[in-house]
């Protein structure tokens, strides 16, 4: 029995190496046609949706084109074959935005009719084909300082509307030093009861609108009291709430994801024709949204200015401990500010719903960062910071694809606005250096 042990045992090494061997093989072999499966040769996923067809100019076909789709949080781009055949997959039955670039065409030659840039659904089954024919014309094109004043004003729009979350964020922020990871799905929660109201139980816009900031300021209200009063009660450090927050913002966002599924949802009158104004254009719907979040904005400047609660909330982001020793009432301020920031949230969650478009249950962990750069941007704990943090950080994401930044690094640059001006000013905007400590 020994010998054939230590034969065995001698013989094991090999039989492993040539496991390995056999494994890294069959890795290398099947690896490369799993994937195909899984993507086109451009990079696309492949799903059970797609949009088709043919480019021709003269009935010949033209090649290597590019063809771009958008919406719903969506966007993908593709080249002509040489057949100029082309196919972009999209992740759901929704309507979207088919465009044609124009600068990729032949010279003289342009596409026909209005079909550059095109809305285009699907009718009862997954694929729809658009062909797409070209004619002999003069190209249109809009100038650099155009583009510009366009992106600004779009940069404002998303400014104002993710400055009322970051807002709410910071003041919360501001009274208990909690960076709530969970106000994305605060945020998500306001458009998600609007979608119900409106779309699912048929109600009028405006009553799921005041719906959604009612349900917002009951859900700031009851995870103050049934969770964030409690845990400052016991003493908990500022470390450790944090950590709460996190599992709380997972458990808020697949409970959302729960109520409504994975799809993406329109809310009512989403995505209008636009209005021109000169070059900029505008629906009424951004008109509507920018207008209420300067007066959302100007309401809550006052509670803070001019009001007996809004001082007190002042003065306890400023030293809570010398609040509490004049007589105010830190419990209660505090539940008054989770209330607000709720209802700030809710009326950005159905702003952002809007300008997006659409509703989804991941939606609000979309502007998290974003949030949470603007308030340190602005300076920490200060809502007015986070104002002009937000600002800043609209018009540096609308902004940067003029400037050549793909679209899908777009939300980045706010990060680099804000590790830019940390550098020339590290407490923020209109923070103070003894509140970095």
């Amino acid at each position: 029995m020994r010998p054939t042990s230590v034969a065995v045992r001698r013989a094991r090494p090999w039989m492993v190496a040539a496991l390995g061997v056999l494994m890294a093989l069959s890795f290398l072999i099947f690896q490369p046609a799993a994937s195909a499966l899984a993507e086109t040769d451009d990079g696309q996923e492949v799903t059970d949706y797609y949009f088709a067809g043919v480019i021709t100019f003269d009935d010949e076909p033209v090649p290597d084109v590019t063809v771009k789709i958008d919406g719903n949080g969506f966007d993908a781009e593709t080249t002509t074959d040489a057949d100029g055949k082309w196919r972009l997959y999209v992740p759901e039955k929704e309507t979207y935005t088919l465009t044609v670039d124009e600068d990729t065409l032949p010279e003289g030659v342009i596409v026909e009719g209005d079909s550059a840039s095109q809305e285009v659904e699907f009718a009862l089954t997954n694929t729809k084909i658009v062909n797409l024919f070209l004619g002999e014309g003069v190209r249109e094109t809009t100038s650099f300082i155009d583009q510009l004043l366009s992106r600004i004003v779009g940069g404002l729009n998303f400014g104002l509307l993710l400055g009322l979350a970051a807002m709410g964020a910071a003041l919360i922020y501001g009274t208990t030093r909690l960076s709530n990871f969970a106000h994305g799905e605060m945020v998500t929660w306001g458009a998600v009861i609007a979608l119900l109201c409106t779309s699912f139980w048929h109600l009028p816009m405006w009553l799921g609108i005041i719906a959604a900031i009612i349900a917002g300021g009951l859900l700031g209200l009851a995870m103050d009291a049934g969770l964030w009063r409690p845990l400052r009660h016991r003493g908990l450090g500022i470390v450790q709430l944090m950590i709460v927050s996190i599992g709380l913002s997972l458990a808020l966002r697949y409970f959302l994801q729960y109520m409504i599924g994975g799809a993406t949802y329109q809310l009512q009158g989403a995505s209008p024709t636009p209005i021109k104004l000169g070059p900029v254009s505008l629906s009424y719907i951004d008109m509507i949204g920018m207008g209420t979040s300067i007066i959302v904005i100007l309401g809550v400047a006052y509670f803070l200015t001019r009001t007996r609660v809004g001082k007190a909330t002042r003065a306890i982001s400023d030293n809570p401990q010398l609040a509490a020793a004049s007589g105010i009432d830190v419990d209660r301020v505090v539940r008054i500010v989770w209330v607000l920031a709720g209802m700030l949230a809710a009326v950005s969650g159905v702003l952002w719903a809007y300008f997006r478009p659409g509703v989804k249950w991941d939606m609000g962990m979309q502007m998290l960062l974003l949030i949470f750069c603007a308030i340190t941007l602005g300076g920490l704990g200060s809502a007015i910071g986070a104002l002009i943090g937000s600002i800043i950080v609209g018009l540096a994401v609308e902004v940067s694809t003029l400037l050549g930044v793909p679209s899908d690094l777009k939300y980045a640059t706010a990060l680099v606005a804000l590790i830019v001006i940390l550098l020339v000013r590290p407490q923020g905007l209109l923070g103070r250096r003894e509140r970095l400590g």
